[in-house]
């Protein structure tokens, strides 16, 4: 399995979950897709980390998001990398 894992500065929280509520169904449904979480941090940042079953897949997703242009946040960095261990 691989992640990627995005960490943004929240601009506007109110218009990042309008946002997210058209995103999550688009990353759900990308192919090879396992799970994915947004989190919200009391600093104004916030970061997210989805689960793809390759290297491939979550390449795609990396790719995808180099395109994507959020109104609400402002994205710092996008990385994809081998997810080590989980529980």
């Amino acid at each position: 399995m691989h992640a990627v894992v995005i960490d943004v500065t929240i601009d506007d929280l109110s218009a990042a979950r309008a946002e997210l509520e058209q995103l999550v169904p688009q990353v759900s449904g990308a192919p090879g897709f396992v799970a994915a979480y947004w989190v919200s941090l009391p600093d104004g940042t916030g970061t997210s980390i989805a689960v793809f079953d390759s290297e491939a897949s979550a390449q795609a997703m990396v790719a995808m998001t180099q395109g994507a242009r959020a109104m609400a946040v402002t994205i710092k960095r996008v990385a994809a990398g081998e997810v080590i261990a989980h529980a």
